[in-house]
């Protein structure tokens, strides 16, 4: 288990914490004026994540995807903080725990007091991966990691991350950082310049898995 505060400005606060044996953060993003706070993910952990969120006034989780390890703790979590939680309807499977109570699209925006999160749809990890921009930051879920883009299960998933990378990714400034699911925080240019290397080079049409741009 890890816990940091990876982003403490005038305007912003962001902290990570890193829960159970699958190594999953979850981060919560607060505004330091009206401590309302919404949470990113919910890794097994909910006493860790009630006490971290002690002292903020929830509004909000947000998933990034349907992959176990981003929600297994939710069941726990909303027994002690019963809030509303959010994930793209192309995620919205019948092995989520409970029905979502909103279903994000790209674009929507919600808000933790004067902090703005913006959804970023980025399918291929799976098929309703979302990333959530705030201010200057990306919490990139399962999409963008360094080296390379998030476990893909079929060429088509591969293909699918490529264009979310091309779309949605490189159009972002690159000293932003990301903050993915697993793992430390990457700067979008280093990533983006490693993506390019990658399209400039042939590939087998079946590649899929764990891609790292460089060397795949």
């Amino acid at each position: 288990m890890k816990i940091e505060t990876v982003v403490d400005e005038k305007g912003l606060r962001i902290i990570r914490l890193e829960l159970s044996s699958w190594a999953t953060n979850a981060y919560i993003v607060i505004c330091p004026e009206t401590m309302k706070s919404i949470l990113v993910d919910v890794p097994p952990g909910a006493p860790t994540l009630v006490k971290a969120l002690k002292g903020t006034d929830l509004q909000l989780i947000l998933l990034t995807h349907s992959h176990i390890d981003h929600y297994a703790g939710l069941p726990a979590f909303r027994a002690r903080l019963n809030v509303p939680y959010a994930v793209h309807p192309k995620d919205n499977q019948p092995w989520l725990p409970s029905p979502p109570d909103i279903l994000v699209r790209n674009g929507a925006v919600f808000r933790a007091g004067k902090v703005r999160l913006e959804a970023i749809y980025t399918p291929g990890h799976t098929p309703g991966s979302t990333c959530y921009r705030v201010a200057d930051y990306l919490l990139a879920g399962d999409t963008v990691f360094p080296g390379g883009p998030g476990r893909t299960v079929s060429p088509a998933g591969f293909r699918s991350i490529l264009r979310s990378f091309e779309k949605k990714v490189l159009p972002l400034p690159d000293d932003m950082k990301a903050f993915p699911g697993h793992g430390d925080a990457t700067v979008l240019g280093k990533e983006k310049r490693e993506f390019t290397a990658f399209l400039a080079r042939p590939h087998d049409p079946g590649l899929h898995g764990d891609v790292v741009w460089l060397t795949s």
